[in-house]
């Protein structure tokens, strides 16, 4: 007998979380239900969490959390042939219009109108994946090999995003990468650099602790702590952003310096490493917004539009999910061991609190970085 509510964790305000449950929207024929069982927090999700509302986006009703995730097929619409009840899947939350001509160019993931689960941007919201099962479109549901951990298959979502930033810089091999942020999508763009057989990656973050980590695990050569800083004046922080650039140029890879860069992946949106960025970069490189920061910054365009340093806006996915999840199970010797990211996992739907207030944090109480957070639904 076909399921016809869910146990959901609904946010009704900052930091209020409730278990609830939700009718299920009834499977279409093109529909699966799916039983989630592994679900990452993401920094978005941690805005919702703790502010009802990430930048500019509030939250007007309540809010299901969570995107990363992975489950079991438990049921199929009547013309799904592709999937079958037991099936692993990699869910792709995002959901777009499919008829604009965004989505036939290939570019759904900029699609007007989108609507992606987790995300308060549309009205009524799109029901995030903190829930026992979600029904989904079948065609956005990847099956996952028996080689990818329920776990992995979460990661393809944030990994998504560092592949579809790769596609967007389109980088030649032995290319030297810049990645700013030592976070989880910082640590899966540099992963994907070393994939996409890069000469040199360097992870510059305020936090010694992660860039140890990401050069101690395989996901960078080499390392830049940035000093914390809080220049006040224009001309105070584009004077810092020039200092964290040469800091950049100056470190050494194999004896030596590694000078300036083809390209920087910028995942923190803070307004001086997008400085900073422009300044590492080479002539004729390209720098890599991924980070969603302050929306208005102040930005040393002449030194990139002299040197025709390309700034190029990253926003999610598309086309990704097969190809990443093809790379998972091939078990690429140049991928980095991507489950140790997972570095705190909580069991059951009444630990995503805890699951929430631990992502909140730098260490855990055992003196662990926490970089991604699992919840085991």
């Amino acid at each position: 007998m076909a399921s016809t509510t869910t146990l959901a964790s609904i946010l009704h305000g900052p930091r209020t979380l409730e278990l609830s449950p939700r009718p299920l929207p009834p499977l279409s024929p093109s529909d699966v239900l799916v039983s989630v069982k592994s679900t990452g927090l993401c920094g978005s999700d941690l805005h919702y969490y703790t502010h009802f509302r990430n930048g500019d986006i509030i939250v007007r009703e309540p809010l299901t959390l969570g995107h990363e995730s992975a489950g079991v097929v438990a049921e199929v619409g009547s013309d799904v042939t592709e999937l079958k009840v037991g099936d692993r899947v990699a869910l792709e939350v995002g959901l777009p219009c499919g008829e604009c001509s965004l989505c036939q160019e290939g570019r759904y993931n900029i699609c007007r109108g989108m609507k992606f689960r987790s995300s308060a941007k549309a009205v009524p919201h799109a029901q995030g994946t903190l829930q026992e099962k979600v029904v989904h479109s079948a065609r956005w549901c990847w099956k996952l090999p028996e080689t990818v951990p329920l776990e992995l298959g979460a990661l393809v979502e944030p990994l998504s995003v560092a592949m579809h930033a790769h596609d967007r810089a389109s980088l030649p091999p032995s290319s030297t990468v810049l990645i700013f942020g030592a976070g989880a999508v910082g640590l899966l763009c540099a992963a994907m650099s070393k994939v996409n057989k890069a000469k040199r990656v360097i992870v510059a973050d305020i936090q010694e602790d992660r860039v140890k980590f990401a050069v101690q695990n395989g996901f960078a050569d080499a390392s830049v702590v940035v000093p914390m800083k809080r220049p006040v004046t224009i001309e105070d922080k584009l004077g810092f952003a020039k200092q964290v650039a040469e800091m950049v140029k100056d470190v050494e890879v194999d004896g030596q310096p590694t000078g300036e860069v083809n390209a920087v992946f910028e995942c923190t949106g803070v307004e001086s490493c997008m400085q900073a960025s422009i300044h590492a970069t080479a002539p004729g490189g390209k720098v890599m917004i991924i980070g969603m920061g302050n929306p208005i910054q102040t930005l040393p365009i002449s030194a990139a539009s002299l040197r025709e340093v390309d700034l190029l806006g990253v926003f999610r996915y598309a086309n990704t999910y097969p190809r990443v999840i093809q790379m998972l199970a091939s078990k690429n010797p140049l991928l980095p061991d991507l489950s140790k990211l997972i570095t705190q996992r909580y069991s059951g739907m009444e630990n995503i609190p805890k699951a929430f207030d631990m992502a909140a944090k730098v260490k855990d109480e055992q003196g662990n970085l926490v970089i991604k957070v699992m919840v085991d639904m």
